[in-house]
């Protein structure tokens, strides 16, 4: 078994897996322009995976302003706006099938959107063929309020995960989900709070882009869908969360990205990107557990990061953090409670209060950084 302990949904053979020459594709580089076009130069089957963040379509018809007539810093760019449905419907068609001529036939396909475009797209996606394997509803803990107090508060978005036809094998890394879930199944809601902080890029102290993903949401499509050395492609590459991301874990990317600043802010971005090493990115799954937070919420977040060594109080045992929240000590592998349970020999153990890690240049408990998860992502 590879980098990754992976529960397959299908087994790769060497004619679908068998990596492009390198002069084949350009790996790592942001391809300018119409993301159609640009997709057009990249040869047939030759992508694993790709991901979407295209335009929602808000047709918004001016600018938002809060009750006391603050601007709403929101999506106006004119990347957003389209003429009629049609003229949408059209430009989605274009980009999906060309999304389905480069994928691999084990490969599959992310796309976001919100209730202005999610529907229309997964029409469409449909009617090209694709497969539907879930609908996964990203439910964020800080969403923007509704100002005008005229609707709900729109506190999700969906995504759409598809393979490229009904009978067609795809990847799903289901045991490194369940261990990043504190050993429970990985549910189809996921809650993750939006961009923000230190995360949220800006120029001039204005956003860089006004729909920046969070990291934490990225990283969990790649490690549920992806394995070390896979080609990711973003045709709406942005301000490049998903090439940040897939350089942390291991994965080659292609972006599209029409936009010359958002290239240029992406570019920085990855540049001091540092990919993890082999150790941390080795993924398992262990016996149940469930705290109300899960560890690997906290590696997603990067409070405590892959890599990070974390030890007993007494400091008899050492173990690394590992990419999906599991913890290998020497030979032994397990979640935070099964490995700390096996190393003493216990019927069970609390790893919140057993584990602890140096922060800032002071050994605390993990509990801490749950803390600072929970205080994070208040309602």
């Amino acid at each position: 078994m590879g980098v990754l302990e992976t529960t397959k949904v299908r087994a790769r053979t060497a004619k679908a897996t068998a990596a492009p020459a390198a002069l084949d594709l350009p790996l790592g580089r942001i391809l300018a322009g119409d993301c159609v076009e640009a997709m057009r130069r990249l040869p047939d089957a030759s992508v694993d995976l790709v991901f979407a963040d295209p335009p929602y379509n808000l047709q918004l018809g001016g600018d938002l302003a809060r009750p006391d007539g603050s601007h709403v810093d929101a999506v106006t760019d004119h990347w957003d706006q389209f003429a009629s449905f049609r003229v949408y419907d059209d430009f989605t068609r274009a980009w999906l099938a060309q999304a389905k001529r480069v994928l691999k036939p084990d490969g599959a396909l992310w796309v976001i959107g919100s209730y202005h475009n999610i529907y229309r797209v997964g029409a469409i996606l449909q009617d090209l063929g694709f497969w539907i394997l879930n609908d996964i509803v990203w439910r964020k803990t800080n969403p923007m309020p509704n100002f005008k107090g005229t609707r709900f508060t729109n506190a999700h978005e969906t995504l759409l995960w598809a393979s490229t036809g009904e009978k067609a094998k795809y990847h799903f890394n289901y045991r490194a989900m369940k261990t990043l879930n504190d050993e429970l199944q990985m549910r189809s809601d996921w809650t993750i709070p939006i961009c923000g902080g230190q995360e949220r890029l800006k120029e001039n102290g204005h956003k860089a882009h006004p729909t920046q993903k969070p990291e934490a949401l990225l990283y969990r499509v790649l490690l549920a869908t992806t394995e070390k050395g896979d080609v990711v492609l973003d045709p709406f590459f942005g301000t490049g969360t998903t090439g940040a991301v897939a350089k942390r874990l291991g994965r080659q990317w292609i972006g599209c990205e029409r936009e010359t600043a958002y290239r240029e802010v992406a570019t920085r971005r990855i540049e001091k990107e540092l990919p993890l090493d082999e150790s941390a990115l080795a993924t398992m799954q262990s016996p149940r557990s469930a705290p109300k937070v899960a560890f690997g919420a906290l590696v997603e977040a990067g409070l405590i990061p892959p890599g990070t060594q974390v030890f007993d109080k007494k400091r008899r045992w050492t173990a690394t953090v590992r990419a999906d929240g599991s913890l290998a000590h020497e030979a032994q592998t397990g979640s935070i409670h099964g490995l700390g349970k096996d190393l003493q020999g216990a019927p069970s153990c609390n790893g919140w209060s057993f584990w602890y890690f140096e922060r800032g240049g002071k050994v605390v408990p993990v509990d801490a950084a749950r803390q600072d998860w929970l205080l994070a992502n208040e309602d």
